[in-house]
This record gives C-alpha cells, sequence and structure tokens, in this order.
C-alpha cells in the first residue's frame, strides 16, 4: 500500500464498490480544501474561490481565473503586505515566519511565507517517509534509534517587525517535538550557530561522542562534513567513527554528480533516500527502496500543476510567458520535461517554484528533477539540461575513477561561433583536455541535439579545474553558505562575471 495514503484494505473496498482513490481525486480534494480554506482571504475574495468551489469542473475553473504566478510577481501584488504584518492575504491568519530562499542564481532573499498549516503538511510527508523505511529489505532498522545528524541553517533567525526569517531547515528544526531531541544531532546550541564554518568545527569537534544513523542534508555540504570528519581523527572511513550510520537522507540537487565520490568515504553500503524539499514545501519523496523516481506529495497540502518546458511557454531565458499551458496530473506524460506549479497551504498559488520534472511512473505519480528553468544551456539548440550534465559527470567519475563534488558550465563565444566552458571542482590530478573530450563524448550520447550541434555552431568544449573549496568560497562570498544553498549548474549574466572575477584571484 502506498505509504500517502491510509485507505481501507483493497478487499473491502472492492466489496464496498468504492475505487481506489488516483492522483487525479486526490488533487481535486486537495484543491477544495486550500480553496475553502482560503475563500475569506483578500485572494480568495479577489479570484472568487467560492464560485470555484461550486464549479463543476473545479480544477478547470481554478486555471481560468488565476494567473500563474512567479516569486516578483506574487510578492510585489500580494506577499509584500504578509511581510508588513496584514492578516488573511493569501492564507487565512498573520504569517509569523518567512524562509529566506535565494534560489542558485539570484542575489536577493526571497521571502517565502510558511504556516503551522504548511509545516504540519510536511511533517505528515516526513513521518510517512519514516514508516516506509519499515519496508526497504535488507536494511538494519537499529540506525532509526540512533542519532539523525541533519546539516540545516541556523536556528537562530531574523528578527523583523512581527516576524521571523531564516532557512526553511532552521524554522523546521526550532519546531522540532520535545521527543525528538535525543535523537537531533547536532543539538540546540549548535543548531543556533549562524557562522556556518564555525558549525561545522563544532560538529566535527563533537562527531566521537555521537552515534549516528542517519544523515540529512544537501549532497555537497555532508560531504565536507564527513570529509572533515575523517581528516580530522585520520580514520579510513566514516564508519569506523559511525558504524551504525545506515541512511543517508538528502535532496536540493542530483545526487548523481555526487555519488562516486560519497561512496570514497564509506565503510560499506548505505542506503539513499532522495526527498524534495523546497522552501515552499515538502514536494515528493522517495517511498520505496532503489526507486527510480520520487512520489509527489499530491495527498496531503500541495496542489500541482505542471506547464510544459518548451519554446511555447518559455522564452530563451527560462521565462514563463503570462498565460502558460497549464496541466493537471491526470494530464501529464511520461518522459516529458514540466515546470511546476503549485498551490499550498501557505498561499502560494499557481506559483513557479522554478524546477523541472519528468515523470518516470505517471500511475504512482513517480517524478525525477530535471533541472531549473532558468539552468539550462541552448546557445545553439543543443538544449542540454541539467539531467543531462548530472549524467555525464556521473559517467565520467566513475570511468575515471575520480570525484567531482561540483560543477559549472556557461555558453562562450567562439570565432564566429559558440562553445561551452566547464568549471569542475576536483582536488585530484587530472588532465583537462581528457576531461572535456570524455564529457563531450557522454553529452553525445545522452543527447541527439547536443551531438548534431557539435557537428555545427557548437564549435569547441573546454574545461578549468579547480579546487572544491573555490566553489566553497565564491558561495560565501554571496552570502550563500549553508545547507540548503547550491551551487548553479549553468551561469549567465552578473553572476556569470562575478564567477570570473572571483576565480581570477585566487
Amino acid at each position: 500500500m502506498p505509504i500517502f495514503e491510509i485507505n481501507l484494505p483493497k478487499r473491502v473496498n472492492k466489496a464496498l464498490g468504492i475505487p481506489p482513490r488516483s492522483p487525479k481525486r486526490s488533487q481535486l480534494r486537495v484543491l477544495k480544501k486550500l480553496l475553502r480554506r482560503a475563500r475569506y482571504t483578500a485572494f480568495g475574495q479577489q479570484y472568487h474561490f467560492d464560485k470555484i468551489l461550486e464549479s463543476r469542473h473545479p480544477g478547470e475553473t481554478f486555471q481560468e481565473q488565476v494567473p500563474a504566478y512567479n516569486y516578483n510577481k506574487i510578492y510585489k501584488e500580494w506577499w509584500y503586505q504578509t511581510l508588513e504584518g496584514k492578516e488573511d492575504i493569501c492564507w487565512p491568519g498573520k504569517i509569523k515566519f518567512f524562509a529566506l530562499s535565494s534560489g542558485t542564481s539570484e542575489s536577493a532573499s526571497k521571502f517565502i511565507p510558511i504556516t503551522n498549516d504548511l509545516l504540519r503538511g510536511n511533517k505528515m510527508i516526513m513521518l510517512k517517509q519514516l514508516i516506509g523505511l519499515f519496508n526497504y529489505n535488507d536494511v538494519s532498522l537499529t540506525a532509526l534509534s540512533k542519532g539523525w545528524l541533519t546539516l540545516g541553517g541556523s536556528t537562530d533567525l531574523q528578527k523583523g517587525p512581527g516576524y521571523y526569517a531564516g532557512d526553511l531547515s532552521g524554522i523546521t528544526a526550532k519546531k522540532t517535538p520535545f521527543w525528538f531531541q535525543p535523537f537531533y544531532k547536532p543539538g540546540r546550541k549548535i543548531a543556533k550557530e549562524k557562522d556556518w564554518n564555525k558549525k561545522l568545527n563544532d560538529i566535527v569537534d563533537k562527531a566521537p561522542n555521537w552515534d549516528i544513523g542517519f544523515v540529512v542534508g544537501v549532497p555537497a555540504w555532508i560531504q565536507m562534513c564527513i570529509e572533515m570528519v575523517i581528516e580530522r581523527y585520520k580514520l579510513n572511513n566514516i564508519h569506523e567513527i559511525w558504524p551504525n550510520l545506515t541512511f543517508f537522507v538528502h535532496g536540493g540537487v542530483s545526487f548523481e554528480p555526487y555519488k562516486h565520490g560519497f561512496e570514497k568515504l564509506l565503510g560499506k553500503p548505505i542506503t539513499y533516500v532522495e526527498t524534495y524539499l523546497a522552501s515552499e514545501g515538502f514536494l515528493a519523496c522517495q517511498d520505496k527502496q532503489n526507486a527510480h523516481g520520487m512520489r509527489l506529495s499530491y495527498n496531503e497540502h500541495i496542489f500541482f500543476e505542471f506547464v510544459p518546458f518548451d519554446d511555447i511557454n518559455f522564452d530563451a531565458e527560462g521565462e514563463m510567458i503570462e498565460q502558460p499551458e497549464a496541466l493537471m496530473i491526470h494530464e501529464v506524460e511520461e518522459g516529458k520535461d514540466y515546470a511546476l506549479l503549485i498551490s499550498t497551504t501557505a498561499g502560494a498559488w499557481r506559483y513557479l517554484i522554478g524546477d523541472t520534472v519528468r515523470f518516470v511512473n505517471k500511475e504512482n505519480a513517480e517524478i525525477i528533477i530535471t533541472g531549473r528553468t532558468k539552468h539550462f544551456l541552448s546557445l545553439v539548440g543543443e538544449h542540454l539540461s541539467v539531467d543531462n550534465m548530472n549524467k555525464a559527470i556521473q559517467l565520467v567519475s566513475e570511468d575515471l575513477n575520480i570525484s567531482i563534488p561540483e560543477y559549472c558550465v556557461t555558453g562562450e563565444p567562439f570565432g564566429s561561433f559558440f562553445a561551452h566552458h566547464w568549471y569542475i571542482a576536483c582536488d585530484q590530478n587530472i588532465d583537462e583536455v581528457l576531461l572535456a573530450q570524455m564529457i563531450d563524448e557522454k553529452l553525445m550520447t545522452l543527447n541527439d541535439d547536443y551531438a548534431v550541434e557539435r557537428k555545427s555552431a557548437l564549435k569547441n568544449v573546454q574545461v578549468t579545474v579547480l579546487k572544491e573549496n573555490t566553489f566553497m568560497r565564491f558561495l560565501e562570498s554571496k552570502g550563500k553558505i549553508g545547507g540548503q544553498h547550491k551551487f548553479p549548474r549553468v551561469l549567465r549574466g552578473d553572476l556569470l562575471n562575478d564567477w570570473k572575477a572571483f576565480i581570477s584571484k585566487q
């Protein structure tokens, strides 16, 4: 039975003539619940939520009456009022917490509303995922009673006029229930620390005192933390100090580029559990062992829509058009890339989250994250997605037996034509020309459009190898050091100029 639904046994449902709840029915139920809760808000009144609820087809009517939003648009029209302390704007009541999220390409912080309803829904998904671990085969569940090392943002939140703001991980950790405190590491004192380098060093200091069964966080920062522990205590692998380490719960970015290097830090295999927890909500998670994708949390507190990620709905810079084609969960197709619009229990309405996903199993609503709407490269029609990049890096890492914990790529002029310039993090000695050749070969195999353009206007592929800490220091220089910040895979504009200026000084 899927862990996201609690139903009667199938034989009872069949005897009573009750059809199993489909993703479509579940999503319409979630939408109606959202509309009912928010119908007396300013947003609900303007867009006539009552009339949508009375409609025979509330999903279609909702899409017709409510515009799609990106962050700038919904903030300028609505969310700025919640930051000023006004009540009942997009969700009932006053918003007391905001997640600070700058994504990976913008310098100004975004203030994402966080409500108790949203946190409650997130916790339900987390609990169901935890229960699902009991169905995993050949996994020692002793780890469940050991320490959970969560590498997240500071719980010492910024105080604003009537609100608190910080990383969602910090807000969530601050609200951790009392019964979980004995398991939660690094503990309240270290979790409160804002200086990320000091936090990491404090964790390394305490590492011998903990019996860790779980590590939770973004792969790059977890890998760095484990490397620091191994180096400090002269270990061969992390299992020499944490023998019960069994699970790595990761999210935020694809794990493929990190996996080869990460496994060099282990003394025995562990189980990887992928999650899709964004500042806006817990969108999906892996609900069975070795699953290819994550199951959307379609039965809880988020209504999903899917905009085909193509030249019709997005321009060359990845900006969505004003009235995009938006599909509901029963209308999607497997194997196609979609940008996500979400409506949530925190007053996000038809909100473009910025990620692109692909369905790998429509019946079970299983998806993989394929990139960002603004993180793709198509100078001449090569249509290179982050998914292609991640896979190429993974394959090259395995072939050369090297660790590539970070990378980014940009497009550059090459005479009258164009080229790709890759910046690769690798602390081992590696020939840049060979690396460029192998990445190029992998991409030509993975992407037919890329292969065609390599014979045409895409004339060259160049690689620059840098130390891993160069990437981390650049994030720090942008104020993006910490557990929820990821390095952008494609660099453009001012961010690219800043990157080039930064590495020229190294």
